[in-house]
């Protein structure tokens, strides 16, 4: 019998090694496979081993996390170590109401908005519905003498559909509390337990893990199961209250939100569609007054995917439920608040000058660049719990660092029939290429090269060539009619021209001065240091210095820094002002907190003719001249 390797798995390898398993038998030794139908009963074998073999390798990768394909396999074994993959998210918005006449009677002394359907909002041409979660009483006040009014401030609602499910509790059964709607927000799920089926009874609250649970404890556990359904777990009389042995009642009430996730961002109007109650719990004829916004829907988002789920359970699992290392925090505060794009965690120590003792936390939320203050207090009161006694942490705004190019491509118009939907592919490219994973996160890295064949790839018989001069911008938002400094990082060194007008920035405006300012650079001697600038046109390319010593910049660390200046407006909005420098290298690297981006909408795309490759002239003498472009930035003073 010949040695049989088991390593083969293709088709054509099973078969030709079940012939030779025959050809080592002496009744099959001078036979004919191929010429005989036993042939046929060889391919039915080879192909039965194949399919075997097939599912036995399926079969074995899904029992690993890195391997695994099936979501509720991926689930399962990351539940395994202790991981909850995060639900879909509700889009939450802000906003303030009020309605009129309402009858002045005893019955009305106390509103209620009820929970479940508040109002519908559009946003293109889609209608979403949103809800409450909860009851709300609002402010009555005295109208006239016949009709009393009700406010609503500052509330919260989430878009989705509220639902109420109703279990009841049979000691006597194996049972399963499921929830059987998926696309649940797992945030809003309550649970309430009592002894009679029309209240609500005890609420019991959800739980992750089990410290400080004893058999006391009124807790549940969510855990997802097959199709994004969830089910919903209580204590087993050690870890939590057993059911059925607490007396709190054998009626199970389950209140959820079933939402639409990031469909739902950017709705901005709401019209009421609600319900009032009164303390009788009647409902009563009111007029409605329209709902205000206060902030639109954002924060939504779907479940987490797969990839997600395999990369953040290993690192919730070594944090142990505490942050010590970066890969700690960055597993924590992804759990905590699941808008979290991307994040930077920089130690005190690596600081200029250090602060021991500090971690400094730079989030990226997703559809935004910031993240607002009452999230920041939500994520360092939650982080608090995990954080080692003595350490601090601090949450600091994004800070993006843009690149920008502006591209010469050469084009041969023998291969092209319009030059605007050449141009048109370039940016498409482009744009698909700023996605990528290269960019958008904290240490992404602009490869200089790469985007010069990406753009050279967009049509090769077209393109001939292209030259791409790179710059690297920061957005600093000016403090308006107020004294304060500034200081701007870039984490990549400035290139210097002796001449100076190294630094560029859009216009704005400073107390005691009704022109148009810009910023500016005067080199030192030494070539790695300077002098900031501000300074007005009067003409074209001259000068007037309003203030020469009104900062520093450290070409080699590439850092700008502002001395005292009280900033009146600026040419652009949001009161942004636009710095701009030119990279010592063109390969730009996003430093520790610096998260990098290329911006494609204010790169420029220059087409031009190649004179050499459409055969006007042979020689090169008039495109050395007229036609080439150069590889340095232009000397414009300011930004254009």
């Amino acid at each position: 019998m010949p040695f049989t390797k088991f390593t083969n798995l293709d088709f054509d390898q099973i078969k030709a090694s079940i012939k030779d398993y025959l050809r080592a038998n002496s009744k099959f030794t001078d036979f004919d496979f191929e010429g005989s139908n036993f042939s046929a009963l060889i391919d039915t074998l080879a192909y039965n081993t194949y399919i075997t073999a097939f599912n036995t390798n399926m079969a074995v990768n899904e029992s690993f996390l890195d391997s695994a394909t099936v979501r509720q396999n991926v689930v399962s074994l990351a539940g395994n170590i202790g991981y909850l993959p995060r639900s879909r998210t509700a889009a939450k918005a802000t906003v303030s109401w009020s309605a009129e006449n309402i009858t002045k009677n005893s019955d009305n002394e106390t509103i209620t908005l009820k929970s479940g359907l508040f109002s519908t909002g559009t946003n293109d041409n889609t209608t979403y519905t949103f809800s409450l979660i909860e009851d709300v009483k609002g402010i009555v006040q005295t109208q006239n003498e016949n009709f009393v009014s009700a406010s609503f401030e500052n509330l919260t609602i989430y878009q989705g559909i509220f639902l109420v499910k109703k279990f009841v509790y049979d000691g006597s059964l194996d049972q399963r509390f499921i929830l059987d709607n998926p696309f649940i927000d797992t945030s809003t799920i309550s649970v309430f337990i009592s002894d009679n089926e029309n209240e609500d009874g005890i609420r019991y609250s959800a739980v992750e893990n089990i410290i400080d649970i004893n058999d006391t404890s009124q807790i549940y556990f969510v855990r997802e199961i097959q199709d994004e359904k969830y089910e919903i777990r209580f204590g087993d009389g050690i870890f939590g209250k057993k059911l059925g042995d607490s007396g709190d009642g054998s009626y199970i009430t389950v209140k959820y939100l079933v939402t639409e996730g990031q469909n739902a961002n950017g709705v901005s109007n709401f019209t009421f569609s609600g319900s009032l109650r009164n303390k009788q719990n009647a409902i009563f004829s009111f007029s409605s007054n329209p709902v205000v916004t206060l902030q639109k829907s954002q924060s939504g988002n779907d479940i987490e995917s797969i990839d997600s789920v395999r990369y953040y359970a290993p690192l919730t699992y070594s944090a142990q439920n505490r942050a010590v290392t970066p890969r700690d925090y960055e597993a924590i505060i992804k759990r905590i608040y699941p808008d979290t794009e991307s994040i930077s965690i920089v130690g005190g120590e690596e600081l200029e000058p250090p602060e021991y003792g500090n971690v400094i936390i730079s989030i990226k939320p997703k559809g935004g660049s910031y993240v607002s203050d009452f999230n920041k207090k939500q994520i360092l009161s939650k982080l608090r719990q995990y954080s080692v006694s003595g350490i601090n942490q601090r949450i600091i705004d994004l800070k993006i660092l843009y690149v920008e190019l502006d591209v010469g491509v050469y084009y041969n118009d023998s291969f092209t029939s319009t030059i605007s939907s050449l141009q048109s592919n370039i940016l498409d490219t482009l744009t698909s290429y700023s996605k990528s994973t290269n960019f958008n996160k904290f240490g992404g890295r602009f490869k200089y090269s790469k985007v010069q064949n990406i753009i050279d790839e967009v049509d090769k018989n077209a393109i001939t060539s292209n030259i791409t001069k790179v710059k690297i911008r920061r957005d600093l938002k000016a403090s308006i009619n107020q004294l304060a400094q500034y200081e701007l990082c870039f984490g990549n060194q400035f290139h210097v021209k002796k001449s100076g007008y190294n630094i560029k920035s859009t216009g704005f405006t400073i107390f005691g001065e009704s022109s148009t300012v810009y910023l500016t650079d005067i080199p030192n001697d030494d070539g790695k240091t300077g002098i900031i600038a501000i300074v007005k046109l009067s003409g074209v390319n001259n000068i007037k210095i309003i203030n020469s010593a009104a900062g520093k910049v450290d070409y080699e660390k590439g850092e700008i820094i502002l001395y005292t200046v009280n900033i009146t407006s600026t040419i652009k909005p949001e009161n942004i002002i636009e710095i701009e420098a030119v990279p010592e290298s063109n390969d730009v690297v996003g430093l520790k907190d610096l998260y990098l981006s290329l911006d494609v909408s204010k790169s420029k795309i220059n087409m031009l003719r190649d004179l050499i490759s459409s055969g006007d002239e042979i020689s090169g003498v008039d495109f050395t001249k007229n036609s080439f472009t150069s590889s340095y930035s232009n000397g414009s003073i300011v930004r254009n």
